[in-house]
């Protein structure tokens, strides 16, 4: 029997931005377990996109935000070792701007917190891929650049 075909999984992550700051959580399970990158997860159905980065942020890490807006849109796709699709998610990168509390890991969160962009290079491969990327996108929208 053949399996079903994989079909694309749209997710999105928030980018929260505070006093030159990004925010990250260390993720507690797969994809990117164990790395650093954006809060975020798979879009409900019927729900929209930006109203999905809230909700994730909020379940994550308990903070609240508004003003969402779209920044860019990613696709991670990973193939098998025999060269079958495995994975295609279209990560939604949604600007989420920071209205209160602080960071606490919850839901899919090992860990969570606010780290300068000296701080961010400095993750390596310790940060999930394109997080640097991303960042700059956000710091640049957050900033007026």
């Amino acid at each position: 029997m053949t399996p079903p075909p994989v079909r694309p999984t749209v997710a999105v992550l928030a980018l929260v931005e505070r006093e030159g700051a990004m925010l990250l959580v260390r993720r507690a399970n797969p994809p990117d377990q164990g790395l650093w990158g954006f809060p975020g997860g798979r879009v409900e159905p019927g729900e929209p996109y930006l109203d999905a980065a809230l909700r994730e942020l909020h379940e994550e890490t308990g903070l609240v935000a508004g003003a969402p807006r779209l920044i860019t849109v990613l696709d991670f796709i990973e193939h098998d070792s025999a060269g079958a699709l495995a994975h295609h998610f279209a990560m939604i990168a949604v600007l989420c701007r920071w209205q209160a509390g602080e960071p606490v890991a919850a839901d899919d969160a090992l860990e969570a917190r606010w780290f300068d962009r000296a701080a961010l290079a400095r993750l390596g491969p310790a940060a999930s891929l394109k997080v640097e990327y991303l960042a700059d996108l956000a710091l640049a929208a957050a900033t007026g650049g």
